[in-house]
């Protein structure tokens, strides 16, 4: 097993308003961080995968989260035929029934950003669908299957 080196740490100084340190402070202790450089860190990658969704051509990995109201299936119907011009992009999905005839449903999804906000859009048309919400990563899944000529050998090489 190989282990990863601990990366090198950069010292960043900020200079922030008192209300907003305190406010930052407060979160640090509810959270029960060890630090406020941990908060600031998560700050930070958090608004890097915001700001990778916007530009084009980014892949990204994630997910999408959905609440929808299960009338008689046809709801249910709709989603699956959305997830399904979209089966590049989606690679699970994870349902639960919810009270009050709702439903949650969970997609793991990575690709190029324009396609993650399409499919939000396509899935967001969908009546009876009440919320959904898309959160990305900048990192992405490793590939699960070999493709091509470097797959065939690795196929043909554990087969010797």
């Amino acid at each position: 097993m190989t282990v990863e080196p601990i990366s090198q740490l950069a010292r960043l100084s900020v200079s922030l308003p008192a209300e907003l340190l305190a406010q930052l402070d407060a979160m640090v202790a509810e959270r029960d961080l060890p630090s406020r450089s941990q908060m600031i860190a998560e700050l930070i990658r958090h608004e890097l995968a915001e700001h990778s969704e916007g530009r084009d051509g980014a892949i990204l990995a994630g997910t999408i989260t959905l609440i929808y109201r299960a009338e008689s299936g046809r709801v249910r119907q709709a989603l699956a035929q959305a997830q399904g011009a979209f089966l590049k992009e989606v690679i699970s999905s994870q349902h639960v029934f919810l009270e009050d005839d709702q439903s949650l449903e969970v997609l793991l999804v990575q690709g190029p950003s324009e396609r993650l906000h399409m499919l939000c859009d396509e899935l967001r048309r969908i009546r009876g669908v009440h919320q959904i919400r898309l959160v990305t990563t900048r990192a992405l899944l490793p590939p699960l299957h070999a493709h091509g000529r470097a797959g065939k050998a690795a196929q043909a090489g554990g087969a010797a």
